[in-house]
């Protein structure tokens, strides 16, 4: 087994991962790992933007205070201040290194800010409707430019390596990875100080998503098989209007048409959501998402509109050009009539417990972006401040490691070689397949949008029995990308549920028909065990 060296391990090259890459590549190598192309991820898809305060009309103690509103009394108040008042620094970085936000064709001095749901204010700068891709291949181009900086592509993490798996004496901690190069088939090990995990999210738990392929919530599943408390993993945002059709696969339509005034209407042409929330189309997403289901459920309808045809063709072409063009592709003329959408899950607001400088409980190993919990989102994420959160935590996380990582020597590890024992190649691939849409079909079906205590025992039942025939599979054949990928997906979906179970109540983006109301107190569902434990809270 070829074992390799480097200062630093970054995982996944969405934009936390190539942000803090890019910092840590001025103190030394960097390996940054990415289970496909580079470009490929849930950043490359958010076509909204990244919420700052740019405007003398705004402030941060209001951005402050609209996130911690939609984060239900979960947001930790100090992590939302550092991550907010971090914001502007951060679009300067970006703005430095060739990124360039809209700005407004009256004013060309100021930012063409777009404002989204939960939001008090216009706050979101944006690329058009593709800020994620601009951010992606603006950084890609430094990235692939950096002598310092290595990508590896095609290379799906198994899982990080610990001093306690190895048998060492000591204070556990984090010495590197386990690799599978999907390319050669070849299993490699990565030996390095500072381990960053920037995997992304995990929407692919589920039957219906925004989210590309390659969101299997493989950090998250690494960073439990590690040892590492995860946090809020029941509290799953629905992104309220992804676009209906056979063929669209995963196409999400941006809030910030809500912003720039679609509505959204039943068959009957009602704006329903202002029967849930006075702020109708601009309310939060969980509170959105729920008011679309039950408008689904109740009428029988597979889907609802959403309305911005007052605005015309020559306005929507400019402010959302591949929005318009791609519903055009598929039958649609926003600028003529109502185009049909559902909700569809989009984003983790749980994760592994990090603080603001990506940080967890593990020394050696960091989490950044979506994968981690740092206090931010809460029981629900405002709109747009999941890319501010990853600027500010890879900058703050790669300034950590600087100072942090000659602290934690791996020179002398000796990594173990990868034990293939007795295992063959499967030839019963059909079995994976199997697993994986079971999986996402019990968790849309029993652990979507509206639970109840029922379906989550069901939901946990049939989980618990599909994991260990993945164990058993695992042990008995030669690992595979989709295997790899099915028994993280496996892995997250049991921790989604659990919590799911422990909470007690329905508080933001968790709703529990048995357990209608808020509890008095706001409280974490942290499990910290390995697969089978109880819950602490």
């Amino acid at each position: 087994m070829q074992t390799r060296d480097s200062d630093f391990l970054v995982i996944g090259s969405g934009l936390a991962g190539l942000t803090a890459a890019l910092r840590l590549s001025a103190h030394g190598k960097v390996l940054l790992a990415c289970k496909r192309k580079a470009d490929e991820g849930n950043t490359r898809y958010a076509q909204g933007g990244i919420s700052c305060v740019m405007n003398s009309d705004d402030s941060l103690d209001e951005h402050v205070s609209d996130t911690l509103r939609a984060g239900g009394c979960l947001s930790e108040e100090s992590a939302v201040r550092t991550i907010v008042g971090g914001g502007p620094a951060q679009i300067a970085e970006l703005e430095k290194l060739g990124i360039q936000f809209a700005h407004r064709a009256d004013k060309p001095e100021e930012y063409d800010l777009g404002r989204e749901g939960g939001h008090s204010h216009r706050r979101v700068l944006h690329a058009g409707d593709v800020t994620g891709k601009a951010l992606i291949e603006g950084l890609l181009a430094h990235a692939q430019a950096d002598p310092n900086i290595t990508l590896a592509e095609n290379w799906l993490a198994i899982d990080v390596v610990t001093t306690g798996w190895i048998g060492l004496p000591g204070k556990n901690r984090c010495v590197g990875g386990y690799f599978l190069d999907k390319t050669s088939g070849e299993i490699l090990a990565v030996r390095s100080p500072a381990t960053v995990l920037a995997t992304g999210g995990l929407g692919k738990v589920y039957l219906y998503t925004s989210n590309p392929d390659v969101a299997t919530g493989d950090g998250v599943a690494m960073a439990w098989r590690a040892g590492l408390p995860v946090r809020d993993m029941e509290l799953i945002q629905f992104h309220p209007t992804c676009l209906y059709h056979p063929d669209a696969k995963s196409f999400l339509i941006s809030e910030a048409v809500r912003g720039e005034g679609g509505r959204l209407i039943d068959r009957r042409g009602h704006e329903f959501v202002y029967d849930f929330d006075e702020r109708g189309a601009l309310a939060p997403r969980d509170i959105t998402a729920r008011a679309i289901d039950s408008v689904m459920k109740k009428q029988g309808d597979p889907f609802v509109y959403l309305d911005i045809s007052h605005r015309d063709a020559d306005y929507l072409q400019t402010r959302f050009p591949t929005l318009y063009s791609t519903c055009l592709n598929f039958g649609f003329d926003m600028a003529l009539a109502p185009v049909p959408v559902v909700p569809a899950a989009h984003y983790s607001c749980g994760g592994v417990i990090a603080d603001v400088d990506g940080r967890t409980e593990m020394p050696g190993l960091y989490a950044i972006g979506e994968v981690a919990s740092t206090g931010l989102h809460g029981a629900n994420r405002l709109a747009s401040n999941s890319l501010l959160e990853a600027c500010v935590c890879a900058h703050r996380c790669a300034e950590a490691i600087a100072q942090a990582w000659k602290n934690n020597p791996v020179a002398d590890i000796a990594i173990p070689r990868w034990e293939y024992g007795d295992a063959v190649s499967s030839e019963e691939a059909v079995l994976v397949e199997h697993n994986w849409n079971e999986v996402r079909s019990v968790m849309w079906d029993y652990v979507g949008i509206m639970r109840s205590d029922r379906r989550l025992q069901r939901a946990r039942r049939r989980i618990h029995t599909i994991r260990e025939e993945i164990r058993h599979y695992y042990k008995e054949y030669l690992v595979t990308s989709d295997l790899i990928e099915l028994r993280n997906l496996a892995a997250v979906a049991e921790l989604i549920v659990r919590s799911a179970q422990h909470r007690k109540e329905s508080r933001g983006l968790h709703y529990n028909e048995d357990w209608p109301e808020m509890s008095a107190t706001a409280k974490h569902t942290i499990i910290h065990d390995k697969p089978g434990g109880p819950l602490q809270s």
